[in-house]
């Protein structure tokens, strides 16, 4: 048996740092997918092993079916549909059996994912051999949710060949999953982001799960639908960045500056609420189409402005904004800055030789572009011979 799931990664359009001190954010989904072939196999075909290929980094994995079952005594099946959060214990024994793969230093960082898709794979499917296989199109580490896109892609295929979770309508041959699955899915998902990250605000692999966009404050998640399509250029700076430096920094100049912060996080929530209202108001022709997209510039425009005054700007971004803004369109960062991408709005009107030219400027800078959808699908799967 053998089953594909996909997931998207995401964008936050407004509200980042704010909201960790109580602002409304709003995030969306980009088609930009994490991919997950999952193939149960015969303990004679495969060696009685459990297999991973990361075909983008050029590393695989594989543990004996009976290392696992011998560290991990506790799991396997009856299947439960509650998800499980691992223990400090289990945590040590899912390390060393990630410690034992020996993952070259300079991809050190890796481990952590490994270690969810561990996790999942024996909580969910037992001690089956198995082949599994990912790619993706999200680039890591850039603050397009690829951490995230992974746990759900994985929880995604080992849910579908569960046999407990039946899947919903075809979309262009790829199947959804209904909106109970949809709950069970983020729940097993976020278990795998709290192996890889401590944590999570949950932002990420909600989006993930469920596509379009959310609006976030306080630990309150509200799921939203744009009216028109969105599309954006996104300019991964290929800057690494600490995301916890970063928000300690925002946290250290709120004590510094308090009533001026509280003004500007006030500011981006406001930018944050008009944003989503903008995003769901209905649209009837062209020109109202134009006059919603100039809305979201002005208001990208604006946060991008709040967001230098907490200090997380980049020389690369400027860079970014100073060469899109020669071509008249927005830009900001998204997520935690320092680096990592830029989002540009591009307009319905807007020709694609200019869009070429954009890309073919940043490029030169050494930057990498993708054109992205904004608020499509969540999670979905499909089965052998479909796409």
């Amino acid at each position: 048996m053998e089953v594909k799931a996909r997931a998207p990664g995401k964008i936050i359009l407004a509200g980042e740092h704010a909201v960790v001190h109580g602002s409304t954010a709003v995030a969306a989904s980009i088609d930009l997918y994490t991919y997950a072939t999952l193939r149960l196999t015969s303990p004679s075909e495969s060696n009685d092993m459990l297999k991973l290929q990361l075909t983008d980094l050029g590393l695989e994995f594989s543990w004996p079916i009976g290392r696992i079952k011998k560290a991990l005594p506790d799991l396997g099946f009856p299947f439960s549909s509650t998800p499980r959060t691992a223990s400090a214990e289990s945590v040590k024994v899912i390390t060393t059996l990630v410690e034992e793969q020996n993952i070259p230093e300079a991809k050190i960082g890796l481990a952590s994912g490994v270690s969810a898709f561990l996790w999942l794979y024996t909580c969910i499917q037992g001690f089956k051999p198995a082949s599994v296989v990912v790619t993706s199109g999200l680039p890591l580490g850039s603050g397009l949710g690829s951490s995230a896109s992974f746990c759900v892609a994985i929880s995604a295929a080992l849910l579908a060949l569960s046999g407990s979770v039946p899947m919903g309508t075809s979309h262009h041959g790829w199947l959804s999953y209904e909106e109970s699955d949809l709950e069970l899915l983020n729940k097993w998902a976020f278990e795998g982001e709290k192996l890889i990250h401590g944590k999570p605000s949950g932002i990420d692999n909600t989006v993930s799960t469920y596509g379009n966009m959310i609006k976030y404050r306080s630990g309150s998640l509200t799921r939203i639908k744009s009216n028109f399509p969105l599309r954006m250029l996104i300019t991964n700076t290929k800057v690494g960045r600490n995301t916890k430096a970063l928000v300690a920094g925002v946290s250290e100049r709120m004590l510094r500056h308090h009533d001026a912060m509280n003004f500007i996080f006030r500011a981006v929530n406001s930018i944050s609420e008009e944003l989503a209202t903008v995003l769901q108001s209905p649209v009837h022709d062209d020109l109202s189409v134009t006059a919603t997209e100039e809305k979201l510039e002005e208001l990208m425009e604006m946060n991008q402005g709040l967001l230098q005054s907490f200090g997380v700007s980049h020389a690369s971004i400027e860079t970014v904004l100073q060469t899109t803004l020669k071509y008249k369109l927005s830009s900001k960062l998204t997520g935690a800055g320092g680096g990592g991408c830029v989002l540009t709005l591009l307009p319905s009107s807007l020709s694609g030789m200019v869009v070429d030219k954009v890309i073919a400027e940043l490029e030169s800078y050494g930057f990498q572009c993708f054109t992205a959808a904004i608020g499509g699908n969540g999670a979905e799967a499909c089965f052998d011979d479909q796409p």
